[in-house]
């Protein structure tokens, strides 16, 4: 068994011989009293773990869907702090992971997030302005907690530097599919599925591609060369236009899935 709950809930769904699926939503966007109702649905639905924006003035990494959907929490008045304290009033059966900036965090108190994570049974963190390089900032807080810091593997990185951060990886690795920042794509490189086959090969724990998956379509492409996806833009979207029937579609476009 891992460690690590969110990485153990990725190898059960895979041992069913199915990929896993990890939705995002941003938190706030809709309104924070309907945060719990949007996590419960995913679960439902058949979600392995849930990828929670947090809103952030300057977000680098998100595409304009996931901008929009986060100047619309900011506008509500929605924080780290207040999306923490929401997620500490109700529990959950799957894995919560959050996603964030490093300035909120740093703000907040290194320890006291750490401590608030434990409290709302976040079981990873994804902050994807903090380097590689510099991650001890974080990783040595979490020493002795059931809270994976999850790195995130671009297209453009050195062999070198993909190999050394698969190898060390905790709870998954976030497979970046694209260069740029997230949002609906309509075609992906074709040395991808190579490249994606190599993180594999390299690393201890499960490989999750994510950036511009969209469509059931795309979540069946991927499902048998990686062990789950991540879909973002297409989950808010659906979320904020009140499609849930596409929600679902995402979710179970990779199961069964054929895997080698």
């Amino acid at each position: 068994m891992s460690k690590f709950t969110l990485t153990a809930s990725i190898l059960k769904r895979n041992a069913e011989g199915q990929s896993a699926f990890v939705p995002y939503m941003m938190a706030g966007d809709g309104g924070l009293d309907v945060l719990h109702e949007r996590i419960s649905f995913l679960e439902e639905a058949g979600a392995d773990a849930i990828e929670i924006g947090i809103p952030f003035s300057d977000p680098v990494a998100d595409g304009e869907v996931i901008q929009e959907a986060g100047s619309r929490a900011l506008r509500s008045g929605v924080t780290l702090r207040k999306v923490m304290s929401e997620l500490q009033a109700q529990t959950h059966s799957i894995p919560l992971v959050v996603m964030t900036y490093l300035n909120p965090v740093l703000a907040y108190g290194l320890s006291d997030f750490v401590a608030d994570c434990e409290g709302a049974g976040v079981k990873g963190l994804i902050i994807p302005d903090l380097p590689y390089e510099e991650s001890g900032l974080l990783s040595d807080v979490l020493v002795g907690k059931d809270i994976a810091l999850v790195p995130l593997i671009s297209l453009t990185s050195s062999a070198e530097r993909i190999e050394k951060i698969a190898r060390t990886a905790e709870g998954f690795v976030y497979a970046v599919t694209v260069n740029g920042i997230t949002g609906v794509r309509s075609g992906f490189g074709s040395d991808l599925m190579d490249h994606l086959t190599n993180l594999k090969r390299l690393s201890n724990v499960p490989v999750l591609a994510g950036f511009g998956i969209s469509t059931p379509e795309q979540v069946r492409d991927f499902s048998p060369v990686v062990d789950g996806v991540i879909v973002g833009s297409a989950i808010v979207t659906a979320f904020h236009e009140g499609d849930l029937e596409k929600v679902k579609s995402l979710i179970q476009a990779g199961r069964p899935a054929v895997r080698q």
